[in-house]
């Protein structure tokens, strides 16, 4: 019977000195997530529709937001992989820059991410081809925004001939 006291004693002894230990508690570590979005590049999407020879490019985007979340599920941080894929454009073609961009189709909105593309970092030698942009600096709010209504918000890549967008397409979550 002092045996048993003795083991409940030592028992509650111990669950009293880890309940009173100046150690933090251990938070749950972050979870990671991703969302990812499509769109269909096309030169007659833009507002107004693209004339003139980059009229018959076209391409493919996909972006791939890679999340980070709180134990209730909240984004916490956000960043932004976009591959981009063209064809069918102009040997030679530079683009100057790309965006997402804040507006349903048909109408135009602001930059609202930039992918950080340089004028002339990319050019089509063939008229063809595809560029990667990873680590694209996103807010939290920017991600929650478009993965709330991703419908609402289009990429667009740009060239010297048409400064305000070659080609453009509305996002679709696709995962």
């Amino acid at each position: 019977m002092k045996s048993r006291a003795l083991i409940g004693f030592l028992i509650l002894g111990s669950l009293a000195a880890a309940a009173c230990s100046d150690d933090p508690p251990m938070a749950p570590s972050p979870a990671t997530s991703t969302a990812t979005f499509t769109a269909a590049l096309m030169p007659s999407s833009e507002v107004p529709p693209v004339a003139g020879n980059e009229a018959n490019g076209s391409g493919t985007a996909t972006l791939k937001f890679n999340l980070t979340k709180d134990a209730a599920g909240y984004v916490t941080a956000a960043t932004m992989d976009a591959t981009v894929s063209v064809t069918g454009f102009p040997a030679g073609t530079a683009l100057t820059a790309s965006h997402i961009h804040p507006g349903a189709a048909g109408a135009n909105g602001g930059v609202f991410v930039n992918l950080g593309l340089a004028a002339g970092e990319v050019t089509f030698a063939t008229g063809s081809g595809s560029f990667t942009k990873q680590g694209v600096t996103v807010t939290v709010d920017e991600a929650n925004t478009i993965m709330a209504n991703p419908a609402g918000y289009y990429l667009n890549i740009h060239t010297a001939a048409n400064p305000g967008g070659v080609a453009r397409g509305q996002l679709a979550r696709t995962q």
